[in-house]
């Protein structure tokens, strides 16, 4: 009875806390990925497999992404799509050459994100937590929504801030 009590406690506690700023859990390295790090930013969060080749072609294109918006506040997110944990996690994102932080907890239920069943997939989340658009199969650093920027607002047609340009 002690553990079902505990258990339910600690559902609802996570539940309260789901919109309250709560961490992300744990990255591919066993470090904690604090709420500041990523709420406000905007996301590229991409859900990836080790037996899943567009998911290592398109790798170093999200690596390139990452390290060139991040001046701009955006962040590259990874989710493994087989649920990997702990040193797994760690392993196969070594071998896929990952260079920008994978969630082990996955934050489809966060954002509201349903669950595709087919990789790769990849959603780009504005800094207010609203899911922008949904990109199915392998992408390209060129290819990814900030590319087709207008002029007038200096945003694509997912709302990112342009190369050189600061989110608001």
């Amino acid at each position: 009875m002690t553990r079902r009590l505990a258990a339910a406690l600690a559902i609802t506690a996570s539940l309260l806390l789901g919109g309250c700023g709560a961490d992300y859990g744990l990255d591919q390295n066993g470090q904690t990925v604090k709420a500041e790090q990523i709420d406000g930013h905007w996301l590229v969060l991409n859900y990836w497999a080790e037996w899943c080749g567009p998911c290592r072609t398109e790798i170093p294109e999200l690596n390139a992404a990452a390290k060139q918006w991040q001046a701009q506040g955006v962040k590259v997110l990874g989710v493994n799509f087989d649920g990997l944990q702990g040193e797994e996690l760690k392993k196969a994102s070594e071998a896929l050459g990952i260079g920008f932080t994978v969630l082990a907890e996955d934050p489809a239920e966060r954002y509201e994100l349903p669950r595709s069943e087919a990789l790769p997939v990849t959603y780009i989340i504005d800094d207010k937590g609203k899911v922008r658009e949904q990109l199915m199969g392998e992408q390209t650093l060129e290819g990814l929504p900030r590319d087709g920027v207008q002029p007038s607002s200096g945003q694509n047609r997912s709302g990112l801030p342009s190369a050189g340009q600061k989110r608001t």
